[in-house]
Formats: structure tokens, sequence, C-alpha cells
């Protein structure tokens, strides 16, 4: 791929221990179930909105809840130095929070539009103005949806594993086992972790399979399963400058995507790279890791995330990052061009508070 370049970031703190496996604890927050036109949501809520500027808001992929997708990456020491600045709402699909009842016989799941539909309930509930999202799998499928139908609202989004396609990911998750199987506790497993992961990184695979089959109600789990599988091609389109920029159906946000450079999302994720705005896009490669870089990485991630806001234009007086410091001190030559190129993407510190993109011609592809 053209410009793209390596980044060294050293990891400074491990995933987890046997003192902390499945220590999915959440910290300082508040609980909220809230009605929406498609049922009831629950939001866990972190902290106070600072006066206009956006909440960070989560939405966890399947076989997960909010606690074990992503309270290691926001319990991370460098994504509290963040939370300081942004309030945080957490997500739970209905019926995956922790302690779910299960769904009487009969429930109608929501569709995914359907669950991208409830999200503005939560805004309104909350008395929020905008986000900015950070999902994973069918979380970030359901915000890309969610931005899509509502732009206004949503003024960033981080997309980990995002999947834009229609297909059913369980036949292909089932694929890559070494046999078929109808248990749902190993296609889900298939989903989230290489065959490399689930062969060599015992005590992550372990905490999670766990967590799967014992934390996440299963008959309400197999419902969300059926949402995602059933889901629409997100139907976005690269636009083409001058041609049909203002009337192609995409994501108007600056937008990051995530995948680690193990995991079974790859090539979904570069299919939706080659899909959006390259002027409002970054591609974030994650080396050493798989399928769930919030939890295996939660420091290279806490830190692009850092760079993706303040080229958002906030935090502006918090100190550079040791991503931007590694890509600003490079004195390579392709660097500087691609630089040049592709001035103020969301991986680019702000300029003066405002970004101007049109410049830019190409994604930032940057790999950690």
């Amino acid at each position: 791929m053209e410009d793209l370049q390596d980044v060294q970031l050293t990891e400074i703190k491990p995933l987890l221990t046997n003192k902390n496996a499945r220590n999915f604890q959440d910290f300082d927050c508040q609980e909220h179930d809230i009605e929406t036109p498609h049922g009831v949501l629950h939001v866990t809520m972190r902290g106070v909105p600072k006066g206009n500027r956006p909440v960070i808001l989560t939405y966890h992929d399947i076989g997960l809840n909010h606690k074990s997708c992503f309270n290691t990456l926001f319990n991370f020491e460098d994504m509290q130095e963040i939370t300081h600045h942004f309030a945080v709402v957490h997500v739970d699909a209905p019926g995956q929070q922790e302690a779910a009842p299960p769904f009487p016989t009969g429930f109608l799941y929501p569709t995914m539009d359907e669950l991208a539909e409830m999200l503005p309930s939560v805004l309104s509930h909350l008395k929020l103005n905008s986000v900015i999202g950070i999902g994973v799998g069918a979380g970030a499928y359901i915000l890309s949806r969610f931005a899509l139908n509502h732009p206004s609202l949503v003024e960033g989004l981080v997309l980990i594993n995002v999947d834009p396609c229609a297909e059913g990911w369980m036949d292909w998750a089932a694929s890559k086992l070494s046999g078929w199987t109808s248990n749902l506790v190993d296609i889900v497993m298939a989903h989230h972790f290489s065959t490399e992961e689930l062969t060599q990184n015992q005590e992550l695979i372990q905490t999670y399979r766990l967590h799967i089959a014992q934390d996440i109600n299963q008959d309400n789990l197999t419902l969300f399963c059926d949402s995602y599988n059933g889901r629409r091609d997100l139907g976005i389109e690269r636009p083409t400058l001058g041609v049909n920029d203002n009337t192609v159906n995409t994501l108007t946000c600056p937008a990051m995507l995530v995948v680690g450079d193990t995991s079974p999302a790859v090539e979904p994720v570069v299919e939706c790279n080659s899909r959006l705005d390259p002027t409002k896009t970054t591609l974030l490669k994650m080396a050493d890791c798989g399928g769930l870089p919030q939890v295996v990485q939660p420091g290279k991630l806490a830190e692009a995330f850092k760079y993706f806001v303040q080229g958002m234009g906030y935090m502006p007086s918090v100190g550079m990052t040791r991503l931007g410091r590694s890509r600003s001190s490079s004195s390579s030559t392709s660097l500087d061009n691609s630089r040049n190129r592709n001035l103020n993407s969301p991986l680019d510190p702000p300029t003066n508070g405002a970004l101007d993109n049109q410049s830019r011609p190409q994604t930032m592809e940057v790999s950690c």
C-alpha cells in the first residue's frame, strides 16, 4: 500500500495477569435503562458532559458487553487522561449487559438498522448534543449506520474490525475452524480471534471463552448474532471530488479504522477503507495484535485516539502522543512527502483549530 509507514510504539502494561483476569470492573459510573422506539437500552455513563464538547459513545461487538469490550482500554492510564476532557457513554446492546434477563419466547430482536435508530433516544434522554463513537465489530457497524442516518450527531468515529458488507459472518467464521461446529461460543470466538491467537494466546482465549459462555445470556446472544448476521450492506461509496462528493452515500465525519495485523477482520476493514472518503479517513494497522486491539494493545490505541481527537481540534494543550512524536521526528523522505500530501488527517495535530482535508488524495495509512 502506498504511504504505509511503520511507527514504533512500545506497550508498557500487560493485558491480563492471573490476578486480574476477567476483571472488567466499572468505576464511578451511572447506569440508565432508556426507552427507545425499538426497546430498552442499558447505558452506563462515566463522568459529566463538558460544555458543548461531544461525549465518547461506545458500542461493543457480539459475545461481549461494554465491560469486557472496553474497560481494559478505558481503565488504562493514558486513556484516563483523555476522559478528563470527555464524558463517556457505554451502550450495551439489548440483552447483552451483565446479568441481563432472558427475552420472552418469540421476542423479536431489533435489526441492526433498528439498533442504530435507538441511539438518538439515548442522546435525547441524556441531553447530549453529539458524540465521538468507538465501535467494535457489530458495534462499529451500528455506529456507522447511526452516523449515516444522523450525521449532525456524530463528530468522529473510531471503527475497530468494521465490516461494511452484508454477507453473513457465521459461515465465514465457521470455515476458519478445523471443522464445522454448531457451538455458538466457538463461532463467536472465531469471529473475534485468528487461528494463531486461538492456539497461542491461551490466557486471553480462556478469559474470553469463559466470559462468552458464562457471563452472556446464550439465548440473548443468539438473537444479537442473528441480527448481525442479517445486516444490510452499509451502501457506502468513496466520493470523487467534483463529481459526486455532494451526493454519494458516505461518512461525512473523520473516521479512524483500526485492525490488528492478525485479525480475522483485516479484509473487511480494508474493504471499508476503500469505500470511505480518503480525505477524512485513517487506517491504523496494529502490529503484534489480533482481533481485540482495544484489549491487547490499549496503550497504542489510547495514543492513536488522543492524536485523533487532537486532529479534530480537541485537547490542544495535551502533550503530543508517542505516535505523534514518532511520526513528527522521522527524517524519512517518504514520510515527509506523505505528510505534505496528506495534511490534517484525523491523526494529524490540529492546525489553528481547523481542518482542511481537501489536499489529501490518499487515505492516511499507519502501521504501529
